[in-house]
């Protein structure tokens, strides 16, 4: 029982702690827009950088990817930890950096206000706000499976799955109506460098305990001698470039994640913060995912819907260390939470709200409209979080199924978006064939009996094809609409860097 207490006071501290400097960035948020969803473009390198690597620290990372490790072997480093840590920043560069220099250039907020202007199309702005609303939804829900289970882990199940989510979920709804971005990327930051910490320690802690490196390289040939050769089994090269390529596309248009390219103070910070991005992610994902292949070398018994990282702590290190690493993931999952709530928000309200219900809305009135819409949205998610983890259960691959059905859905935006960057001569049809056909293949196969692969190459990768052949195809027999600025994203005297 003071195992217990320790834990959750450890963990409470830790949100009281976050809640402090949401409070504090509260005092300094104005109520204009640009201000509460983008802390008014002046983030510098070390706040930019470390709000993205913690908004992408989620359920995902800290459990789903290691329990993928545990079960299937460390390659999953080569798809996180390499690909998509070098994939993802050379996207940075060629999405974020001309994103960046169009939102400075006509004060975009949201992704879809961005394409809306540069098509003259109200229909195309709500339906990527749309799109990615709707594959929003399982993401938020991903972080509150995440928190309930990881309090069920380190508890033993005294804290039911239904608190530990309930938790996480009232949290974000809090932090995210009073603090703004600004308080969000504050707290991403001292979250990001705490946990990029703590998982080192937890790896040595770990190696320490049982003998050394060389133990745990020998009992790890001994109990699963597959995990020491490269490839095989769930590892095929098709398998892990797939998932490489749709994680990183994807995660380019997480609304949390690419609204993110409108924050920097200037280009050097943006340059800056994308070729530090490859260093950053292999410090996190290598002790990360190694934890869960030791775990399995070492025989710790993971339970049905449980996570491997909390039962491998609570088997080698001490209750208020395992409570200090499970306190961290939750403070990735939160990051990421507050995030996506923020985005969704200004999405809702940017791009649905404003121009469909309400042209004339106040700046007073779309700040309640969007902090109703947080609310509305986290509650929903939590009802929907509880039916499929079916209090706590839910099977062992959960969180990697919701996270691979999110990341494949961002994904089919990617290509069109970028097309409409780079090629003048794209068309609001050809922007809305290609984001509706792509859309329309991925969510056939995720919810039909449809085949997961074509020739040993995941679906995805052909919706993301189909994506982009039909907006350039489409582009080039159709004729630009009156309303259309075929120079928005092109003129290089209006996209000056400085």
């Amino acid at each position: 029982m003071a195992d217990l207490g320790l834990s959750l006071g450890i963990v409470g501290a830790y949100l009281v702690l976050a809640l402090a400097v949401g409070l504090l960035a509260y005092r300094l948020t104005g109520n204009e827009a640009e201000d509460y969803y983008l802390a008014s473009r002046s983030m510098g390198t070390v706040v930019l950088l470390f709000t993205t690597f913690a908004t992408l620290l989620s359920a995902f990372t800290f459990f789903g990817g290691p329990n993928l490790a545990y079960g299937a072997g460390p390659e999953w480093i080569l798809v996180m930890g390499l690909m998509d840590g070098v994939l993802f920043a050379i996207l940075w560069y060629v999405v974020g950096y001309k994103q960046w220099l169009v939102g400075k250039a006509f004060g975009y907020v949201t992704l879809g206000e961005m394409l809306g202007d540069r098509f003259g199309s109200t229909s195309l702005r709500a339906l990527v706000a749309g799109v990615s609303l709707f594959w929003l939804f399982p993401y938020v829900m991903l972080q509150q499976v995440g928190g309930g289970q990881a309090l069920v882990g380190l508890t033993d199940g005294a804290v039911p799955y239904w608190a530990g989510a309930a938790l996480i979920t009232a949290f974000m709804i809090v932090y995210v109506v009073v603090a703004g971005l600004r308080g969000v990327a504050w707290t991403d930051t001292l979250q990001g460098v705490f946990m990029l910490g703590i998982v080192w320690v937890a790896a040595a802690w770990v190696v320490t305990s049982v003998g050394g490196l060389s133990a745990v390289g020998a009992q790890l040939a001994t109990e699963r001698p597959e995990f020491i050769a490269l490839g095989g089994g769930l590892y095929s090269a098709q398998w892990m470039i797939s998932s490489a390529v749709t994680i990183a596309f994807g995660v380019t248009m997480f609304p949390q994640i690419n609204q993110r390219f409108f924050v920097a103070k200037d280009d050097r910070v943006l340059k800056r913060s994308f070729a530090l991005w490859p260093v950053l992610v292999l410090l996190l994902f290598v002790p990360a995912f190694l934890l869960g292949s030791w775990a399995a070398g070492l025989g710790v018994t993971v339970p049905e819907g449980g996570n491997v990282i909390p039962a491998l702590l609570n088997e080698y290190t001490p209750a208020w260390f395992a409570a200090l690493v499970i306190a961290g993931a939750m403070a990735a999952m939160m990051s990421s939470s507050d995030s996506m709530l923020l985005s969704g928000s200004s999405y809702l309200t940017r791009d649905l709200y404003r121009p469909l219900v309400n042209p004339t809305a106040s700046e007073t009135r779309e700040g309640w409209v969007a902090r109703l819409g947080v609310v509305a949205f986290a509650l929903v998610s939590f009802v929907a979080s509880l039916f499929v983890a079916g209090g706590g259960g839910g099977g062992f691959d959960l969180l990697v199924s919701i996270g691979d059905t999110a990341f494949g859905g961002y994904a089919q935006l990617a290509l069109p978006v970028m097309v409409a960057l780079y090629w003048a001569r794209t068309t609001r049809l050809g922007m809305i064939a290609g984001v509706l056909g792509g859309q329309v293949f991925y969510l056939a196969h995720v919810f039909v009996s449809l085949p997961t692969t074509y020739l040993g190459w995941d679906f995805a990768l052909y919706g993301m094809v189909l994506s982009l052949l039909l907006t350039v195809g489409v582009s080039l027999v159709t004729t630009a609409a009156p309303e259309e600025n075929a120079t928005r994203f092109t003129d290089s005297d209006a996209l000056r860097a400085d």
